[in-house]
């Protein structure tokens, strides 16, 4: 005999919205007020109430990602005091993970040594492996020295980044000044998408770069563009200029990936970051779940899910008739595999079809010389 009854269950598909981390970046550098504490900041905010009257380079930089980024900018800044040590600004990312969770980390000290470097590279590493936070760096490197020529500064500068492979650190030389906060509010811009170089001249020219005439080294020559080429050659992130072409603007966001490497650029490793944020939350949600299993409509059905985040990306649009594409390519069939291996352990893989991204272009013009016949 059965009792008569009815069970109601509200069941969480897991479909919702994600919080956004993209276009948030935490800066660290040293400072005289607030100091050990991560504070939220936005386009409102007043920096000389936060880190004092004083100047520094953690304040230069803010103002400087607060001009570039334009609406809706927020971040996060801790300051470290001045005894602070060179390995304090780790502690303070780590510390940092408890109240923000941010796309990127701007490290305002200038780096001088490869430790540094290296540090930066083992926490990206480290966030991974315990938050499962995908974060990417960009470390400032200083400027010229007094009598430091430019040939001099190239070779000090190369030195420094020789032998260093990480995909997700930029190390941006203060050549006008304020370049790290520049870029990273050059990446925070929300008029364009984390696919975006930092490049594109139609976001327009650089704003609050530390200086309004072009930089002299530290022999009162005026910098030269065949320098900053070859520091981008280097693997440094610089801003340059373009000959007849009001305005400056950025060259490449340079990472210090391996030759030959997929993420020698930071827009393809934003998108390889954002979607593994996206898909580690479906497959947390998957775990225990015997709907994921080795039947054929399971497996097609999983494919669908997990270039869900793949389909959101690849969302266009079309402003007449000029196409903003998405920051990636729709997926394709195929580009989403589910292999079993045992009973309890499944391997998924995902294909990430980026766009291709003008930066050099090559226009040939041809002359045409034949003779047309009068009507």
């Amino acid at each position: 005999m059965t009792w008569p009854l009815v069970d109601v269950n509200q069941v969480n598909q897991l479909l919702g919205e994600v919080t956004e981390v993209e276009r948030a970046a935490l800066f660290i550098g040293k400072g005289t007020t607030n100091t050990g504490k991560t504070i939220a900041v936005n386009a409102q905010t007043d920096f000389d109430a936060v880190l004092g009257d004083g100047d520094s380079p953690l304040k230069s930089d803010l103002i400087a990602a607060q001009a570039n980024a334009g609406q809706n900018w927020w971040a996060f800044v801790h300051a470290l005091p001045a005894d602070a040590a060179e390995k304090d600004w780790v502690d303070a990312v780590i510390a940092a993970q408890v109240s923000c969770s941010v796309e990127g980390v701007v490290l305002c000290d200038d780096v001088s040594t490869k430790a540094t470097i290296n540090d930066a590279a083992t926490l990206r590493s480290n966030l991974i492996a315990k938050f499962g936070r995908w974060v990417w760096f960009a470390l400032a490197v200083e400027g010229f020295q007094p009598d430091e020529d430019q040939a001099e500064y190239l070779v000090r500068l190369s030195a420094l980044q020789a032998g260093i492979a990480e995909k997700a650190v930029q190390l941006v030389p203060r050549i006008w000044g304020n370049e790290p906060g520049v870029l990273a509010g050059r990446l925070c811009n929300r008029a364009v998408t984390i696919a975006d170089s930092p490049a594109r001249v139609k976001t327009g020219a650089l704003l609050s770069l530390g200086s309004d005439d072009l930089p002299k080294d530290g022999t009162g020559k005026t910098i030269e563009i065949a320098t900053l080429q070859a520091l981008e050659s280097q693997r440094f992130s610089v801003a340059m200029w373009y000959p007849d072409y009001d305005g400056i603007y950025w060259s490449d966001g340079r990472t210090l990936d391996v030759e030959g490497g997929d993420y020698q650029s930071i827009e393809t490793v934003r998108i390889a970051d954002k979607a593994a944020r996206r898909v580690r939350l479906l497959a947390i949600g998957k775990i225990g779940d015997r709907s994921l299993n080795s039947t054929p409509g399971s497996i097609a059905a999983h494919q669908t899910l997990f270039a869900r985040p793949l389909r959101e990306m690849s969302k266009a649009a079309e402003i007449n008739g000029v196409l903003f594409p998405g920051e990636t390519k729709p997926p394709q069939d195929g580009d989403v595999q589910i292999v079993w291996k045992t009973k309890k352990h499944v391997e998924i893989y995902i294909v990430v079809r980026t766009y291709e991204v003008p930066l050099q272009i090559t226009i040939s013009l041809l002359l045409d010389q034949n003779t047309e016949a009068s009507a």
